[in-house]
């Protein structure tokens, strides 16, 4: 397996490290590609017939013979390609021939290759002792739901995605997050399970199974940690569907997005639109009925570039709901010059997500032909037997000078695999994420209760400093000479006028990894407007692929934040290879926008490739059929008719198993409805069918009739019930913890099972404002003296500034 020397800048962090993927489809075709963007060297085993991606097209253009869609190529750009034929009799020989000298093996539940017993993962752990063993599954590899059907839609259904924001009109069925986002944030996922089992093997001298699980991926990046919520809440977050305003609105030339987040945000909308008597009636919002079209009169006589300037101008997020025919032409993403072309030179994808000094990126290599790589063999890699036990972090300190969900989530994550986090805020200007989820100024110590904060900042310190100050500037400084890494997601602003640029960081700490979260990026013409989920969801074509197709868009509100959060911890963890080995530092660059361009790749991909426009279908998907909401007989929780439950066919097989099921509805045996693309063709009459007998039963009678014949099927669930799934309490998913304000909850830990970890992963709640200031600062130097005169004057404190 020897990759071009030509093909690849030298230095790359990944170079030498080689990862054979079994899998198929988005997840681990995305996660292989970030390994292989750093340098790895990815061999793809495939079949005599390639992966099923390379006859793809989401457009249905035609793929000639020999030829791989665009899609497929953009995922598989810089790979190898491996064939053998898994009926064949010497197959485990083989691929174990190529796992003997690999370091990393993907492997998916839906390969042609998993049903061979030989290639299980929980083999391979056995039989390859020195591989990072990631697999891809829906549920994981055990507990009571392994190995049931599934696809995203009704993955995205049990974890309360689809349903859990309100997103949609409350006359119609919820809706789904569009474009195959559960897929690309499992990729992600991935490639950060390799790279943290590689650091795990440093300390223990072997490999490690990873144990991914896509509905745990899900529940993270497309819910808002409803559980925290509502445990500490005592109530969900919310009760029913409801359109958001101002929301996305037609412009006179195209579509634009506002939202308001905040009461100030809301009256400054008001302002803006010459109805500040709105001020005295807050809940006018809550009556779209009566607001509704004002606010699309005022939007609809104005451009979108005219709507943007007002609204930036009164500190309103905001931004262009970008199309696959627009989005490479806005002029924040030219000056970015965040669109490249294609290997192959016939069509445009976005460029790598995140940026890194350190080292230089190859220059774009195309997807392998299929078998174009003979399996040449290098060295049996070797492994010793000591298991330290370690978290594979452990030693790792990080300051975490991020805010809201974004930043949080990722150091989340180091905080629970060992790393030792320390979370600076300032009284002056806590963390926002204290003041989300509607808890009273009037409660007590109203700043330790939110369940958003409780959620993403588990297992961290707290250390309070207003580096605004000369005396906060200088302990700052102290502070960061003591970490390894340094995490921040404020608008660029903030930082320059701190002056605390990456120069003047790296001079404080020379080996520093220095993470930057900016919204829009480090420069551009959009780099200074603060960037929150939906706005980057707008821009980046989130927001397109996601609502009624009759309707405007709706904004997702959530996969913005944590898939911008994991793409930051792949970024940092690249960049901590690249130290390993050379001991340099390096500023990483992982703005919200360029990962939430890299998951919507297929739009601009798929444009610029065939001139198709792939747009939002509702609950509809781009690879199954008969796929939809179907309401059942029973009221919801909330005594409404508004339960439903989730339906996916992908194949022959499961439609056969569907129609023998549904004896009832002869009609399904339509001879029209035999293909898959009959049954796309023929959607609305089978939806109507299905959706008359789903009328006389209720979600659990549906659900097990149909999953236990095979059928993808989900209960449409409250995102707060997520701890009533048996899947995910066999896998532990959820922790107890006891907070000294808010008392008991339970908090959501990581999408995976790894070997070798501890049971409990979360060590200690939240931390409380400034709880750890003496310790930290005392280990500065600072006397207790000092701690006095520096809490007295505001620098450091424990409550926030009134």
């Amino acid at each position: 397996m020897n990759k071009g020397q030509d093909s690849w800048s030298e230095g790359l962090p990944l170079e030498g490290f080689v990862v054979v993927d079994l899998s198929v489809g988005v997840a681990g075709g995305y996660g292989t590609r970030l390994l292989s963007d750093g340098g790895a060297t990815v061999v793809k085993v495939e079949t005599e017939t390639g992966d099923p991606l390379r006859r793809w097209s989401g457009s249905g253009a035609e793929i000639g013979d020999g030829e791989s869609g665009p899609f497929f190529q953009f995922l598989a750009g810089g790979k190898e390609s491996c064939v053998i034929d898994p009926g064949s009799a010497d197959v485990a020989e083989r691929i174990g021939q190529l796992l003997a000298s690999a370091d990393a093996v993907i492997w998916s539940a839906d390969s042609p290759f998993a049903n061979i017993a030989a290639l299980h993962p929980t083999r391979l752990e056995v039989d390859h002792t020195h591989l990072v063993i990631v697999s891809i599954s829906p549920f994981g590899l055990d507990g009571p739901w392994s190995g049931r059907a599934a696809t995203e839609f009704t993955l995205q259904a049990w974890a309360g995605a689809i349903v859990g924001l309100g997103r949609g009109a409350p006359d119609r069925a919820p809706v789904q997050v569009g474009g195959r986002v559960g897929q690309f944030v499992t990729g992600t996922y991935t490639a950060i399970g390799v790279l943290t089992g590689r650091m795990n093997s440093r300390l223990t001298g072997r490999g490690c199974l990873i144990d991914l699980s896509m509905l745990e991926a899900i529940v993270l990046s497309l819910t808002y940690y409803p559980v925290t919520y509502h445990d500490v809440m005592d109530r969900p977050w919310r009760t029913e569907r409801a359109l958001v305003l101002p929301g996305v609105q037609q412009a006179a030339d195209g579509l634009v997005g506002m939202a308001c987040g905040t009461l100030q945000q809301r009256q400054d909308l008001y302002v803006m639109m010459d109805h500040a008597e709105w001020i005295e009636d807050d809940a006018i919002m809550s009556r779209p009925a009566e607001v509704a079209p004002l606010i699309a009169e005022w939007v609809g006589k104005r451009t979108v570039d005219e709507v943007r300037e007002l609204a930036i101008a009164f500190r309103i997020p905001n931004a262009p709901v970008a199309d696959p025919s627009n989005i490479a032409t806005l002029d924040h993403f030219e000056a970015r010059k965040v669109f490249v072309e294609n290997p192959y030179g016939k069509f445009l994808q976005p460029r790598r997500p995140f940026q890194v000094s350190s080292f230089t990126w190859a220059t774009p290599q195309p997807s392998p032909a299929l078998g174009e790589h003979d399996a040449t063999l290098g060295p049996v890699r070797e492994h010793s037997d000591d298991d330290s036990g370690t978290l594979p972090f452990a030693g790792l300190r990080v300051l975490d000078m991020t805010a809201f969900w974004a930043g949080p989530t990722s150091t989340h994550l180091l905080a629970l695999l060992g790393a030792d986090v320390i979370h600076l805020e300032s009284v002056v200007r806590p963390d926002g994420g204290r003041l989300v989820g509607g808890v009273s100024g009037d409660v007590d110590m109203w700043w330790e209760r939110s369940p958003i904060h409780l959620g993403g900042n588990a297992g961290k310190k707290s250390v309070t400093l207003d580096f605004t100050t000369d005396e906060g500037r200088k302990l700052l400084e102290r502070l960061i000479e003591t970490c390894d890494v340094l995490v921040e997601n404020f608008t660029p602003r903030v930082l320059d006028q701190a002056g605390l640029s990456y120069e003047r960081v790296r001079e404080i700490r020379p080996d520093i990894v220095m993470v930057r979260m900016p919204g829009f990026g480090l420069d551009g013409p959009w780099r200074d407007i603060a960037a929150f989920a939906y706005s980057i969801e707008d821009a980046a074509g989130l927001t397109w692929m996601t609502g009624y197709p009759d309707q405007n868009p709706l904004e997702p509100s959530c996969i913005g934040d944590p898939n911008a959060g994991m793409h930051a911890v792949y970024g940092l963890l690249l960049a901590l290879e690249h130290r390993t080995a050379t001991g340099e530092g390096a500023l990483v660059e992982a703005s919200m926008i360029d990962a939430a361009l890299s998951i919507t790749a297929e739009q601009v991909i798929e444009y610029t490739a065939t001139g198709s426009i792939l747009a939002r279908q509702g609950n509809r998907g781009p690879d199954a059929a008969p796929q939809g909401l179907y309401r059942t007989k029973e009221a919801d929780e909330f005594g409404r008719p508004d339960s439903w439950i989730a339906l996916a066919v992908e194949n022959d097989t499961q439609w056969c198993a569907l129609v023998d099921t549904v004896s009832e509805i002869p009609e399904l045996r339509d001879p029209r409805f035999a293909s898959a693309t009959g049954r796309l063709e023929h959607h609305d009459e089978i939806d109507k069918l299905m959706q008359a007998w789903c009328d006389g039963r209720d979600s659990e009678y549906v659900v097990d009739l149909l999953w236990s014949a095979g059928v993808p099927v989900a209960k449409m669930m409250q995102p707060h019930r997520q701890t009533e799934i048996e899947q995910l309490l066999a896998r532990k998913f959820f922790e107890d913890m006891e907070h000294p304000v808010v008392g008991r909850y339970r908090q959501s830990t990581l999408p995976f099972i790894m070997t070798g970890l501890p049971e409990r992963l979360t060590q200690r709640p939240a931390p409380l404002l400034g709880q750890h200031n003496d310790d930290e600062l005392r280990a500065l130097g600072v006397t207790d003296d000092d701690l006095r005169a520096l809490e007295q004057c505001g620098v450091i404190g424990r409550a926030p500034a009134r």
